[in-house]
């Protein structure tokens, strides 16, 4: 989520609104229950790759061992090689936020912030670094996914105008719909193992399974399980399980999507400094490639990329097995 100038100030609005709305009361109960360990921590192995980069917004596998990563706050767009070597191949943007790779393509979006213009989605060359832009006058784009058919979905917070939902895009002819689902104040965005559907949360801190071939048919399968919170982004397993980053409180939760239940694998990433309402902590995880295994990787508001490796039970198979 974003959290350039002014953005704290958006979250608390929204969390507010949410709050005296109802809604937060209306989400389903999330527990450890017996469908989760009682202690979700224990056995998971924490490793910081890269530090002191500035505020990381989100990332993804480059297939090579490495990642390319957005700062927020900085407003570059930058590549982390498997060696842990960081390089800034773009600056200047403007609150870049979502980053997927396709092919010889990466594509991210940017406009993610109350102080920032009207949202982009560009496409960044690996080869030659060209950069083209493909949408102009985005709300608030957060979130990006890349599709099984090549099409892209990204999320919209609406910090320019009334909150538009989720907006889906196909390179291959332009197409683009503004509201592919309705679903006001969208963040996090993961595809599901059916690759049929997608899951995607927003700021009444509830997770939804939304079909591709129906986004109007969405269904809440968990809450978040703190009081107040952001849920940020997310990835599933082709378990059917979620991992997702709760910017308020700087933790990963695990989510059993078939019971609702969760837990936090690991919590109180926050970005040091000032206190902050909320607190500016983890705002991305992938699974890619930990030599013959998988491994979560995290991005978080404290300008750390970390590795997460899991207990030896716990199968991070992804739900997109190509990365």
């Amino acid at each position: 989520m974003a959290i350039g100038m002014g953005s704290n100030r958006v979250r608390a609005a929204l969390l507010a609104v949410a709050v005296a709305a109802g809604v937060v009361a209306a989400a389903p109960t999330a527990t450890a229950a017996d469908t989760l360990p009682a202690m979700c921590a224990d056995g998971w192995e924490a490793t910081t790759l890269v530090e002191g980069v500035g505020n990381l917004e989100n990332l993804d596998a480059d297939g090579n061992g490495g990642f390319y990563v957005t700062g927020i706050v900085d407003g570059f767009f930058a590549h982390v090689d498997s060696a842990g070597r960081f390089e800034k191949l773009l600056t200047g943007l403007d609150y870049p936020a979502g980053v997927r790779v396709a092919g010889p393509y990466v594509y991210f979006l940017t406009g993610d912030g109350m102080a920032a213009g009207p949202g982009t989605l560009q496409r960044y060359e690996k080869a030659t670094g060209a950069v083209t832009t493909l949408l102009t006058g985005l709300n608030g784009p957060n979130g990006l996914l890349l599709l099984p058919d090549g099409d892209l979905l990204f999320t919209t917070i609406g910090t320019t105008g009334t909150p538009t939902g989720i907006a889906r895009y196909r390179p291959s002819t332009g197409e683009y719909i503004r509201t592919w689902a309705d679903l006001p104040l969208s963040n996090g965005i993961a595809l599901a193992p059916d690759r049929k559907s997608i899951y995607a949360d927003n700021l009444t801190m509830r997770i939804f399974r939304i079909p591709l071939d129906a986004p109007a048919n969405q269904v809440v399968v968990a809450g978040i399980p703190n009081l107040i919170s952001v849920p940020d982004d997310m990835e599933a397993t082709r378990a059917d399980t979620l991992y997702v980053a709760d910017h308020a409180f700087g933790s990963i939760n695990k989510v059993n999507t078939a019971t609702g239940a969760s837990c936090a694998i690991i919590t109180g990433l926050i970005k040091p400094g000032p206190m902050r309402n909320p607190p500016d902590g983890t705002t991305s995880v992938r699974i890619a490639r930990d030599g013959d295994s998988w491994a979560l990787y995290i991005t978080g508001m404290d300008g750390t990329l970390r590795r997460l490796r899991p207990p030896a039970d716990i199968d991070l198979t992804p739900a997109t097995p190509t990365r």
